[in-house]
């Protein structure tokens, strides 16, 4: 067994930008909490246990590839091939010692490698007999997701680790399952595993695939040409394999007389979090973030604050990241810090509300609020205008893309400005004067909303 040193557990830091500054009767604290995890490659048993750790270094970790093999896969018969080609560059991307699985997806989930109800342990010989399996795989049959990600969780439970992932592809509908169903699989599946999921073509439904991604904390993507599979899939690998410490919760706690209006994370993705809260002890709530690598992320959060007199100070929430754990004493300490049985990762913030007469300071807005409120309403307009392009309402759906263009130029997001340009002629980006384009290429439209909910980070 490995020995793990202090040094090796990624340290886990916290910035609160918010202006803390309310006008008399204000009462709506806006703040952007940045967290940010360092130190990765192998983590110490400060976060789990030390048999959670594989032999080699890092980390254990188990992974469930679930490829969709319905009929639809052979149109065109390069999906098929490319789906089990990337397969395979995934499979040759798992570090030794995890454990994986090979699942193949149609109205029913069937184990293609090992088999048996087991995980395999990553080697050279199981992963040339998982490609070996792989090349068996063949198109044929419906599509109910819901029965891929219950198998997958039945398959990742039986390990004993500390990183649980699951990879999804499909390039079709859910179309022999309701949607009641696939959701109650969601639900089953919500925290035992985070689950990155793809969308190959363009014969499948955008928010499905998002929709399992946002359910299990992972992220979504279109890959159009089949072709591109192969590289997408090996980086999610590398992503997987980077990942250090899971079930990772915000933890807030917020004082008598105040109420959470919402928590959300606004980079590098666009996550509503607050109806995903579970108490953690009086006052306290916890928010799940999912895995955690070497990366930062930012969370705005907003506190509705009771309505004092000029002069006043409060704080009106701390915030904290922890890690639950199933019974056990809390590390935490204090009633302020929650009472959640949980380990307590270090770092913490501090949002503060002060009234005052000021009229400059009350009404400034944080550069770090505005932008994030910017990048939220861009993804809502983006996704609003295009359900308003398929419902035929072309001069709703210019007004909310001529927004979104507007929303992009200012705040430099580049990558959505050029997705925007594909299904808009953009006429004056920063009026936001936009016409909708006659013909759009159904792969740029998916694309768009696809990636709508990517985020750009604050101009320094």
């Amino acid at each position: 067994m490995a020995n793990f040193s202090k040094s090796n557990v990624p340290q886990f830091s916290m910035d609160v930008y918010q202006n803390e500054y309310l006008p008399e009767g204000g009462r709506e604290v806006n703040a952007i909490v940045t967290v940010t995890a360092t130190g990765g490659g192998t983590i110490g048993g400060a976060v789990a246990a030390p048999h959670l750790y594989a032999p080699g270094g890092g980390p254990s970790a188990a992974v469930a590839l679930m490829v969709d093999c319905s009929g639809s896969m052979d149109y065109p018969p390069t999906k098929m091939r490319n789906a089990r080609d990337a397969t395979a560059a995934a499979i040759d991307t798992l570090r030794d010692g995890v454990h994986f699985a090979v699942i193949g997806g149609t109205h029913v989930a069937k184990e293609v490698y090992p088999g048996g109800g087991r995980l395999a342990v990553a080697d050279a010989t199981t992963r040339e007999q998982a490609k070996q399996a792989l090349r068996k795989l063949s198109a044929g049959g419906g599509t109910a997701i819901g029965t891929w990600l219950r198998l997958a969780d039945r398959l990742l439970s039986s390990a004993d680790v500390a990183i649980r992932h699951g990879i999804l592809l499909t390039d079709g509908r859910n179309e022999h399952e309701s949607p009641q169903d696939l959701k109650a699989s969601l639900d089953a599946c919500a925290g035992r595993f985070t689950c990155d999921a793809r969308g190959v073509g363009t014969d499948w439904e955008v928010k499905e695939v998002t929709g399992i991604a946002s359910a299990l904390l992972g992220t979504a993507d279109i890959v159009a040409d089949p072709a591109g599979l192969a590289a997408d899939f090996t980086q999610m690998m590398e992503t997987a394999m980077g990942k250090e410490v899971a079930d990772v919760a915000l933890r807030v706690w917020t004082p008598v007389g105040t109420a959470i209006k919402f928590v959300k994370q606004v980079a590098p993705t666009v996550e509503e979090l607050t109806d995903r809260r579970t108490e953690a002890g009086p006052r306290t709530g916890d928010y799940p973030t999912g895995s955690w690598g070497d990366e930062s992320r930012d969370y705005h959060l907003c506190v509705e604050v009771p309505s004092a007199n000029i002069g006043q100070e409060m704080l009106a929430a701390r915030v904290s990241l922890v890690v639950p754990q199933p019974g056990g004493p809390s590390r935490s300490s204090g009633a302020e810090s929650g009472g959640g049985t949980a380990q307590n990762l270090g770092a913490q913030g501090l949002v503060r509300a002060v009234w005052t007469d000021d009229m400059t300071a009350s009404t400034s807005i944080n550069p770090q609020v505005a932008h994030y409120t910017g990048q939220a309403e861009l993804a809502q307009a983006i996704q609003q205008g295009l359900d308003l392009r398929k419902a035929g309402d072309f001069d709703g759906a210019t007004a909310k893309l001529g927004r979104a263009v507007q929303l992009a130029s200012a705040s430099g997001n580049a990558d959505t400005a050029k997705l925007l340009a594909k299904v808009v002629d953009v006429v004056d980006a920063a009026a936001g004067t936009v016409r909708l384009k006659a013909k759009v290429e159904e792969a740029d439209e998916m694309t768009l909303e696809t990636r709508s909910t990517k985020t750009v980070r604050v101009k320094k």
